[in-house]
């Protein structure tokens, strides 16, 4: 809605600066002794804020454009002896004219830090996916489908200088029956940055430190230590819900594992309510192209106690190596590996991947694409909540994906997935596609 250059400034922007002094002597011609806004006007005159016309007029009744209130607000911000309640309202106009800003040569950066305390972003998004795998050696493929809308919201508030709050909050639409959740808190943490150190307490990501998701790709909670440059360090506690985990949450998956030749589970392992206690430490080197990374992650939990883990079925168990290592060839090329081992399980005890990517879309920048070429091999008793976009669990196979932004802030990405099952070597096939609308 188009502003009065008057309404503007008196309404909007210091009417409480104007307000703590006498008005100064009027310049403008069209400003009244009388009007309602004339010791505001003329103490902005006086103050530098407002200039008005060559010919000694203010023209107030006139609409401004948004630039004209830029020039305004960035008078005022020079300005030093405003108080707190208009040094408020000062902060929140640069956010919201920071464009116009940036184009004067004014840096808000600090400004829009301070001008909200919560600030809010999220994403709409549409998923479809098709599973497909051979239930029998020539016979058709099974086929699971999932249509899927989903609305998220990230808000993150601002504690002091050094911490801050993040939240995560979903609901999804099951569109193939027309049911939906309810919102759910998926994430919610403190996180606190003191130079190189940086803590989390609560519910975060879980992502693992070269971002190829091999053993994480959810969140967890508990407590995670990040410091160094060059060297990188991480040490994380925490505790995993396996019932988020399509390893173990996803009925058929848990079955086709359970038995393995002909081996039943005996009624144990694959607790979808159980939770599992977590513990790693990895270490990352990063001197420049190059990127190397080491850790070690320790599992505790009943859901273990399986077939499809161990022959004896007693250990509960999971101590996993991983080492990993990135080049980036030039600002558009990549290519990444990692090896991961567990040494407790008796069955799909490793995993391992080679991803070369090229470019990448940005989600702000229209045009924008990216693309990749991957090969995973997932052990089921390894990567324990790993990505499953494209390759699933206790699979091995080629996967490629492209992204691309269709115009700022709405992208769509497609993954296909071609491999076999580790447990009986039959044929898996995966179609994934989304499209994402940021906000």
């Amino acid at each position: 809605m188009k502003k009065t250059l008057i309404g503007a400034i008196t309404t909007a922007l210091v009417v409480g600066a104007a307000s703590t002094t006498f008005a100064a002597a009027n310049p403008f011609s069209d400003v009244s002794s009388d009007h309602w806004a004339y010791d505001a006007v003329t103490q902005l005159a006086a103050d530098g804020v407002i200039e008005g016309y060559g010919d000694g007029t203010y023209r107030g009744q006139r609409n401004i454009t948004r630039y004209e209130m830029a020039q305004m607000i960035a008078k005022a911000m020079a300005k030093g002896d405003v108080g707190a309640t208009d040094k408020a309202l000062i902060d929140r106009l640069a956010a919201e004219f920071s464009d116009e800003l940036n184009s004067l040569g004014v840096r808000v950066s600090n400004l829009e830090k301070h001008a909200d305390m919560v600030k809010w972003q999220g994403e709409m998004r549409y998923t479809y996916q098709s599973n497909r795998w051979e239930t029998a050696p020539g016979t058709s493929n099974y086929r699971n489908n999932v249509n899927e809308n989903l609305l998220r919201l990230e808000p993150t508030a601002e504690v002091n200088d050094h911490w801050h709050i993040n939240a995560r909050l979903d609901a999804s639409v099951d569109m193939s029956k027309d049911s939906s959740t309810q919102v759910r808190l998926q994430r919610a943490w403190a996180e606190g940055k003191y130079g190189r150190f940086v803590a989390k307490i609560g519910t975060f990501p879980d992502l693992t430190s070269y971002d190829r998701n091999m053993m994480f790709f959810n969140e967890m909670s508990g407590v995670e230590l990040n410091f160094g440059n060059v060297l990188q360090a991480q040490i994380r506690a925490a505790r995993l819900n396996t019932s988020d985990n399509n390893r173990y949450d996803d009925s058929l998956a848990a079955n086709r594992l359970a038995v393995l030749n002909n081996t039943a589970r005996q009624g144990r392992g694959f607790n979808a309510n159980d939770t599992m206690n977590f513990q790693s430490i990895a270490l990352t080197y990063k001197p420049g192209k190059f990127s190397f990374t080491g850790a070690y992650y320790h599992f505790n939990s009943d859901i273990f106690r399986n077939a499809a883990y161990s022959r004896s079925m007693d250990k509960d168990d999971a101590n996993i190596w991983e080492v990993a290592s990135s080049y980036r060839f030039d600002k558009n090329v990549g290519l990444t590996a990692a090896y991961l081992r567990n040494k407790d399980a008796d069955f799909f005890n490793h995993s391992h991947v080679i991803h070369l990517d090229y470019k990448g879309s940005k989600k702000n920048d229209k045009g924008s694409w990216g693309a990749y070429v991957s090969y995973r091999y997932q052990g089921a008793n390894v990567s324990i909540d790993g990505a499953n976009d494209g390759a699933m669990y206790n699979t091995k196979g080629w996967e490629i994906g492209a992204q691309y932004t269709l115009m700022k802030n709405v992208q769509i990405k497609g993954i296909y997935f071609n491999g076999k099952k580790l447990e009986d070597d039959r044929k898996a096939e995966k179609l994934f596609g989304r499209v994402e609308l940021f906000f």
